[in-house]
């Protein structure tokens, strides 16, 4: 699985063969998480720091622009829908 990225990682840092196949792993299983997924994992993760919600969604919103497929930009209330219901 993903052969040349473990080799490209193997030569250009310094992880052995199991390490960077687990980095590969790890980064595609958080680029797999669905937006709402993310959206509400980061709710929790922004309230448990306390931020109040205008402030986590406004980040949100921003951290949404740099996922790996970003989706359209959300609303204030979609965001706010995504995490409420």
């Amino acid at each position: 699985m993903h052969d040349e990225l473990v080799d490209h990682l193997t030569r250009s840092t310094p992880l052995g063969r199991g390490e960077a196949l687990r980095v590969i792993q790890d980064v595609l299983a958080y680029f797999d998480e669905s937006t709402e997924d993310f959206v509400r994992r980061r709710h929790r993760e922004l309230q448990t720091q306390g931020l109040v919600n205008a402030e986590i969604f406004e980040r949100i919103g921003a951290d949404l622009r740099y996922r790996a497929v970003a989706p359209p930009e959300l609303t204030l209330r979609q965001l706010r829908r995504m995490v409420y219901g």
